[in-house]
């Protein structure tokens, strides 16, 4: 096979050459920064300083709740509705009669606004959002109360 030479390479072939591959450089950059940028809103926290003077509070209250021994599971209805079940990490059993749970859902990228979801008892730690939640992935955020009001809280993925 011969080799392809049409002539000699000359400066202007390697500036040619030099000035394409910075060229496809910079625009995947830019591609990527777009796509960055337009599915990421940025905020974890709106202050950290003011998060890092909580943070040994919201270690003790972590440990609150997890004393509780509770943990959820979630799954869509065929109408769309929420079913949530609450019960104790050892398997003992429901929670305590008199749990409420409310929950906002939130879309991963932010692509949708928020859905706030309330619950109500359907049985001995079961639960039934009253509205239905659209098609979709998204990040429930649950914030449940026992009798006593010892709050717990806990983020689920449900599609």
């Amino acid at each position: 096979m011969k080799a392809f030479t049409k002539g000699p390479l000359t400066g202007w072939h390697f500036t040619a050459i030099i000035v394409s591959f910075f060229a496809v450089v910079i625009t995947v950059n830019l591609v990527m920064a777009r796509f960055a940028s337009s599915t990421f809103g940025g905020v974890v926290v709106e202050n950290s300083y003011v998060a890092s003077q909580n943070y040994n509070e919201w270690l003790a209250a972590a440990e609150k709740q997890k004393a509780l021994g509770w943990t959820a599971t979630a799954a869509r209805q065929a109408d769309g509705r929420v079913a949530l079940t609450l019960s104790k990490v050892n398997g003992a059993g429901a929670t305590d009669p008199g749990v409420t749970v409310a929950a906002v859902a939130r879309h991963p990228l932010g692509r949708q606004s928020d859905v706030a979801l309330a619950f109500s008892a359907t049985g001995a730690g079961q639960f039934l959002s009253e509205t239905a939640l659209p098609a979709g992935r998204w990040k429930l955020r649950i914030a449940a109360r026992d009798a006593a009001g010892q709050p717990w809280r806990t983020e689920l993925d449900i599609k």
